[in-house]
């Protein structure tokens, strides 16, 4: 009864964290969203937001005397930041360049990248129930993301190589992150790395960017730093006691946030195909748990 009682009280708290991260990333993404309409750099945004979090893990490392860095967890966790920002820079490029309707959806799939390594490289057993809620999720995802095409001019090439990279940069760093739990690797020097690498290759972009700075960025960039460790934090402790192929596609539905946000402070109407997919989420999370 103890050992049943303990298992299902550890379930709980990854699927919570996981949802946490959900959230989190939800809400950064809200913000970017916010801060594109205010003509606010996301590159600068990134870079402050990137150095915010640098700075807390690395204190907070301090004071705990938790800070174990060698040069895999620096490497393993440098390469993760840059993916991350890479992901995201190129993402807002493919937004610019291409349809809407089929970016969000696309870049979005990337989620099958770190599932089909949970299952044939770290050999995680999946139930026929939590697959159909993995695939549920990952519908439902695509589903709140879509938005009718508009009519008008798409340069194909580069949108498409921005969309290669970016649903490349996410699915590789969600690998790592796993792979980074897999070797025991503290997530928080691997935080530390993700930060500190990821501050350093966004202060290059900066400096080859040439953007005029504004002061709302670095206010806007220090908020979403403080979610950021908050919502990496979560996710890490998802992946390190958790199923790594039901915790990826449960962040993934952090557009969910994104959507429902717009309806409340950007005053957007949500479609039925939308309310079905918000529906259908929440059924997809109630498979995983069956």
């Amino acid at each position: 009864m103890g050992d049943r009682y303990y298992i299902e009280r550890r379930f709980v708290m990854w699927i919570a964290a996981a949802l946490v991260t959900t959230i989190s990333f939800g809400t950064n993404n809200t913000i970017f969203k916010w801060s594109t309409g205010e003509g606010l750099s996301k590159v600068h945004l990134q870079f402050i937001f990137y150095f915010v979090a640098f700075i807390l893990t690395f204190g907070y490392g301090m004071t705990q005397r938790r800070l174990n860095m060698n040069l895999l967890t620096f490497l393993l966790g440098s390469l993760i930041g840059i993916l991350n920002a890479i992901g995201n820079i190129q993402m807002s490029k493919a937004f610019e360049r291409g349809p809407a309707s089929l970016t969000s959806p696309l870049i979005g799939m990337n989620v099958i990248l770190p599932i089909l390594t949970a299952g044939i490289i770290f050999h995680e057993h999946i139930a026929l129930l939590q697959w159909l809620g993995i695939m549920i999720m990952i519908g439902s995802a695509m589903i709140i993301q879509f938005k009718p095409a508009n009519q008008g001019n798409t340069n194909y090439l580069p949108w498409m190589v921005s969309v290669i990279i970016s649903f490349f940069s996410f699915g590789i760093l969600g690998i790592l992150m796993k792979t980074s739990s897999y070797m025991h690797i503290g997530s928080l020097n691997v935080l530390i790395a993700m930060y500190g690498g990821g501050s350093i290759y966004l202060a290059i972009c900066c400096l080859l960017d040439h953007e005029k700075w504004r002061r709302p960025e670095a206010n806007v960039g220090s908020i979403v730093g403080f979610i950021s460790v908050l919502g990496y934090g979560s996710y890490f402790y998802a992946l390190k006691t958790g199923m790594a192929s039901i915790v990826f596609p449960i962040v993934s539905l952090n557009c969910l946030i994104v959507v429902l946000a717009g309806c409340w402070f950007f005053k957007e109407k949500l479609k039925l195909y939308q309310i079905i997919g918000v529906f259908s989420a929440l059924l997809g999370i109630i498979f995983t748990k069956i």
